[in-house]
């Protein structure tokens, strides 16, 4: 009997269904699930058996997803943890990107021993967390990553308020590094926040500042400093970076007509952005003798200063205003040398001098553009006639 168009039609997409349906099946037998499993058990137990609790070959999860970083917290979860793990620590074993390798053998450490009932302060967190501040960190009010949630513990060791706190874990606070020096710092800056509480964006706008006063100067504190106060520094320091950018860019459009053909060289041509050639003159120093020096062990030393950056440190330092000369350096049109005096292991800043290129001594100033006194006067002198300098 003959069948209709129509009947045809339905019997060629029924046929199509089929060999779909066929298609399917063939390539879901072609996936493994033990594959994707047994990566996960593989990429959990790396260097880790000897925590192991049961038997990876009995592992069934009943999971739908295929993504491998919830199969390597699943895999986790069954080898190792006898107790539940507060999300902070479990989220190693879902992205541990950016971390280096000795903070991710930390943190899977924190996550077996709090899997396994021990004590997370007294076999792994007692050198940065307090008893309170673990108990905090295991019990997050919320859900936050581990650096948030170790930085709340610290502040709420500091204030009762929780939003102050978790400004302080949602702040540039959570990335700091974790030196012994560094933490010691974070954590005073983290109190000063909770006892001045401040707005979040004001926070990270005040660590960027904190972050450069720290890497300048290790012993750095925030005692006895105000809000009002880190505000005055923190305007000087954005006046600091802006005067250096424009030092930098003076120092290349000099660089770029230096490099003009037919152009003489001049005795400062500068050399890279913010870094100028200086003076022909070396560097001094002196050790006065067991009857002349103030102190055991006392030198006396006069640097040229050849960077932006270091005619900013010295205006810092002494108060006075050589960091606008940078471009008469950079012009070859002048030189600035620092007096300074070391003694057991401590470096002061005694003076600042100012040489023409023909190396006569135009200023010469202290703290405060004090004049020389006459110890530093002599000091000078024998500065000046060991390398041909004239004073005024």
């Amino acid at each position: 009997m003959a069948r209709s168009m129509i009947q045809r039609r339905q019997d060629a997409e029924r046929a199509r269904i089929e060999n779909y349906e066929i298609t399917l099946r063939v390539r879901a037998r072609q996936i493994e699930p033990s594959t994707t499993l047994g990566d996960a058990i593989a990429a959990v137990r790396a260097g880790l058996s000897s925590y192991e609790l049961r038997d990876s070959n009995d592992w069934r999860p009943r999971l739908k997803t295929r993504d491998p970083a919830r199969l390597n917290l699943a895999a986790a979860r069954y080898l190792f943890a006898r107790y539940p793990v507060p999300a902070p620590l479990e989220r190693i074993w879902l992205d541990c990107h950016g971390l280096d390798a000795a903070e991710v053998a930390l943190r899977k450490r924190w996550y077996l021993t709090v899997a396994q009932g021990g004590s997370l302060y007294k076999t792994q967190a007692k050198d940065w967390l307090s008893r309170r501040e673990v108990h905090a960190f295991l019990n997050p009010p919320v859900d936050l990553s581990f650096e948030a949630a170790f930085w709340l513990a610290i502040a709420r060791s500091y204030t009762d308020d929780l939003g102050v706190a978790l400004r302080i874990a949602r702040s540039k606070i959570a990335s700091a590094p974790r030196t012994r020096k560094a933490h010691a710092f974070w954590r005073e800056a983290a109190r000063f926040f909770c006892v001045h509480p401040l707005p979040l964006e004001e926070i990270d706008d005040l660590c960027d500042f904190l972050s450069a006063r720290f890497r300048a100067d290790r012993y750095y504190s925030l005692k006895g400093r105000t809000p009002a106060s880190l505000r005055k520094q923190m305007a000087v320091w954005h006046r600091e970076l802006a005067q250096l950018q424009q030092m930098q860019r003076a120092a290349q459009r000099q660089a770029a007509l230096e490099r003009q053909p037919g152009r003489p060289a001049m005795q400062a041509v500068t050399a890279d952005g913010g870094r100028w050639r200086g003076a022909g003159l070396a560097d001094w120093s002196w050790q006065p003798s067991s009857k002349e020096a103030l102190q055991r062990k006392e030198e006396w030393l006069v640097v040229q200063l050849k960077t932006g950056t270091d005619l900013i440190l010295e205006s810092r330092a002494m108060h006075h205003c050589v960091s606008g000369y940078a471009y008469k350096c950079i012009a070859g049109n002048a030189s600035i040398w620092s007096l300074r005096r070391r003694c057991e292991g401590k470096l002061e800043i005694v003076l600042t001098i100012e040489l023409d290129p023909r190396h006569v001594a135009v200023q010469i100033r202290g703290f405060a553009n004090r004049l020389a006194k006459p110890q530093e006067a002599v000091i000078l002198a024998r500065w000046a006639k060991a390398r041909g300098v004239v004073l005024p």
